[in-house]
């Protein structure tokens, strides 16, 4: 087995993750501006249609820096809190460039969306209720459940018949008169599937199924097609990326024949989180122990699921590379290692039986694609310090744009007596 995704990509620029770790400490995350700029405008060119706009779905990695580019790029954002909206207005996007998708909330969080001019997305009949008789006459936008579901693990399915989002399709007439009760204007619908679909059937399916719903409403102004583009997480195993130019074909079909028929030329959006981000990051961190318990063989590391909660929750994959001296270590002498990090569960496992080389105290390891729902995920779980993150700019340079944790951090919001 070869490990070559941060050579192919000359991920680390003009330097190595000895050096980053060596500056900034372990565990790091380290995020490529190139491959984060080039994924951004494979999803600004997914629909040739003119009126269609690509939005980053912030939740899979919020770091401001980032949201720059995503923003010199040319994509809106969703948000899914206040919080997420504060910072995209520090990022500078526009209140026009930002959609709230709104998940059973509160009305000081919708009136937080309204007070900055955004559109919220509205989530359940009773939370349009909600809405209604607190801002009456005023514009929204309505998540539907389009029936189907897309995703790599039962818990990131957002579609279909098991799941707490949006509102059900044969709903419609009762969501009619709610905006007929408190003068409400539907500006537009929306939609998610689930996350992480390698096939472009199901995103189609899901597609098609929220135009038929679209055509119950006169004078919407955008439809959004939802996000959930899946990334290859086995590329050392050749697994494909996800076929842009079949979805890119498909969908201009698909839009092209509603249009006509819709007699309107709305805006189409689309919410990808995961493309975006995942395949710019990777988090390093460095070995201090391996020993064997039974016929295991454990690796330990600083990087605990307190860096890292995928493989923790979802039973994520993740490919991994080990680096000896800043150089990538590649042999085919491989034999099965579980590693693990330095939080006190036995679920605190980043790699189960995974064949490697031989490994050794100080050795650096890179788990690949954690630029999305990595540091988001983040936590001081056993009072451990957070990591710094890392941007390698388009000129190899490397560019500190999260400090790291101190001590005093884990005190700061402490109040007083």
């Amino acid at each position: 087995m070869k490990f070559y995704y941060t050579v192919s990509t000359n991920f680390y620029g003009n330097t190595n993750p000895e050096e980053l770790i060596l500056k900034y400490g372990s565990p790091l995350y380290v995020y490529n501006e190139h491959i984060l700029r080039q994924r951004c405008r494979d999803m600004v060119r997914l629909v040739d249609y003119p009126h269609f706009k690509a939005g980053y779905s912030v939740k899979a990695n919020s770091n401001i820096h980032l949201l720059k580019v995503i923003l010199e790029e040319g994509l809106n954002a969703d948000a899914m809190s206040p919080g997420e909206i504060f910072l995209l207005l520090k990022a500078g996007f526009n209140p026009n460039q930002i959609l709230y998708v709104s998940n059973n909330v509160s009305v000081d969080e919708m009136k937080f969306a309204v007070d900055n001019n955004i559109t919220v997305s509205i989530d359940s009949l009773s939370q349009l209720e909600l809405f209604g008789r607190t801002f009456p006459g005023s514009n929204v936008a309505i998540r539907f459940n389009p029936g189907i579901g897309a995703g790599h693990n039962e818990k990131v399915i957002t579609g279909g018949k098991k799941t707490k989002f949006g509102v059900n399709i044969d709903l419609v007439p009762q969501v009619k008169d709610i905006l007929k009760r408190y003068k409400l204007k539907l500006i537009g619908i929306n939609q998610h599937i689930g996350s992480l679909f390698m096939e472009g059937e199901p995103y189609l399916k899901g597609a098609k199924s929220i135009l038929d719903t679209a055509k119950h409403f006169d004078d919407l102004d955008f439809v959004d097609l939802g996000g959930g583009f899946g990334i290859p997480y086995h590329k050392q195993q050749g697994e494909k990326s996800l076929n842009i130019d079949y979805l890119r074909h498909e969908l201009n079909i698909l839009i092209d024949r509603w249009v006509k028929d819709y007699g309107k030329e709305i805006t189409f959006k689309t919410q990808p989180g995961r493309y975006v981000i995942a395949e710019c990051g990777v988090l390093l961190g460095r070995v201090h122990a391996i020993k064997q318990n039974s016929s295991t063989v454990y690796v330990g590391t600083d990087i605990g699921f307190n860096n890292l909660m995928r493989p923790v929750l979802y039973d994520s994959y993740h490919e991994l590379e080990i680096y000896r001296k800043g150089n990538i270590i590649n042999s085919d002498e491989v034999s099965p290692v579980t590693i693990v990090g330095n939080i006190c569960e036995s679920g605190d496992i980043i790699a189960k039986n995974r064949p490697l080389p031989p490994l050794c105290e100080g050795d650096i390891i890179g788990v690949m694609d954690t630029g999305a729902y990595g540091y988001s995920m983040s936590s001081n779980y056993n009072s451990r310090l957070k990591p710094a993150e890392v941007l390698i700019n388009e000129n190899g340079e490397d560019i500190l744009i999260r400090r790291r944790d101190t001590l005093e951090d884990l005190v700061r919001n402490f109040c007083h007596s």
